[in-house]
């Protein structure tokens, strides 16, 4: 990780956008806009992947590609980048632009100590919004880290670039 910000990139180039949270996600994490009407032309998100995939508008697998919208920490409140936001709180997603760092919050899957190294390609899981390693199967790899980071054994914060929705 890099600093004690999710966004690591300075200064920033893309679009920051106020948001109410649906879930319990911490910053670092990919969203998606939620079902939900607005509130004062402010619109809900949740996590990648959680709504049921229906025409081919939803994500139906990790890495399916989608664009991508990125829970930052609150910098009104001076909050931290490990603290959780709870459903119905106001938040903010960051829209990035090809080439940003972020420290994205890396998923522990159980039982395989992952481990990544300084050019690995990640994909977001489906239904967590957070990076996993990617597949042959991924339609996208949106993200390379840029740090070694070695038998994950809890979910961690790494420093990875964004390479576009598409992926590199």
């Amino acid at each position: 990780m890099k600093g004690t910000r999710i966004l690591a990139s300075s200064p920033p180039r893309g679009h920051f956008e106020q948001v109410i949270v649906v879930g319990t996600p911490k910053p670092g994490v990919v969203m998606e806009l939620a079902d939900i009407a607005p509130v004062g032309n402010i619109y809900s998100y949740s996590v990648y992947g959680t709504k049921t995939a229906s025409g081919g508008n939803y994500v139906t697998n990790d890495g399916d590609r989608k664009a991508i919208a990125i829970l930052v920490e609150k910098d009104d409140i001076n909050t931290i980048h490990s603290r959780s936001y709870v459903t119905g709180e106001r938040g903010y997603i960051y829209w990035p632009t090809l080439g940003e760092w972020f420290n994205m919050l890396i998923q522990n899957q159980s039982g395989t100590a992952d481990s990544f190294g300084i050019t690995s390609e990640l994909m977001v899981d489906d239904g967590t919004g957070k990076l996993l390693a990617a597949d042959s199967n991924a339609e996208a790899h949106p993200f390379t880290c840029l740090e070694t980071v070695s038998a994950l054994t809890a979910d961690a914060w790494a420093l990875c670039r964004f390479n576009g929705c598409g992926g590199a």
